[in-house]
């Protein structure tokens, strides 16, 4: 399979712990794996029909169309704040501080706050959700990997060896940098 192009498109949210352990060991797999890992921040509730996350969805989703390269900072700093820290991401105050702690200035989060309420960022979400669903999504973390363009769905945080054999690499643990498996 070298040399073909090889995508995995993540769909998550923040509410969801498991999706947070995913998240790391996909972003430490990315140049391990040679990937093109897609963050597609997605709405959990729209899923399961319940969740408080919206504000914090929309405020990644947002910065997907602004700063798609503050994506991956500012989800782990929204995972660090509600999972780590015990902190309430509901809140534009705590939203403010996660994106400021992400590298995002304060004119940038001001716009992205003005961005969160636009049919454009609801829709982009309502969109990405939708697909996660038209995958067969029934909870996240939800990994989609694609070989020469023909998706195969995973489930779950606990994957990783299924994706690997999937995209012809090897999964050597949770640390690619530190293996821990012995092959």
């Amino acid at each position: 399979m070298a040399g073909s192009k090889k995508v995995i498109q993540f769909f998550y949210d923040v509410v969801s712990p498991y999706s947070w352990l995913a998240f790391e060991v996909l972003c430490r797999y990315r140049n391990v794996w040679n990937i093109d890992l897609r963050l597609r921040p997605s709405f959990l509730g729209g899923v399961m029909k319940e969740s408080g996350t919206l504000p914090a969805m929309r405020l990644i989703t947002a910065v997907s169309e602004l700063q798609p390269s503050a994506v991956e900072p500012l989800s782990r700093e929204l995972w660090t704040r509600i999972w780590g820290l015990d902190l309430d991401i509901t809140e534009r105050q705590s939203l403010t501080e996660a994106a400021l702690k992400a590298g995002l200035s304060a004119s940038q989060v001001e716009e992205l706050f003005r961005l969160v309420g636009t049919k454009e960022v609801k829709d982009k979400l309502k969109s990405t959700t939708q697909e996660a669903i038209d995958y067969g999504a029934f909870g996240f973390p939800l990994s989609v990997c694609s070989v020469k363009g023909s998706p195969e769905v995973f489930f779950g945080s606990d994957r990783f060896e299924l994706m690997a054999h999937c995209l012809g690499e090897k999964w050597v643990g949770p640390r690619p940098d530190t293996p821990t498996m012995k092959m």
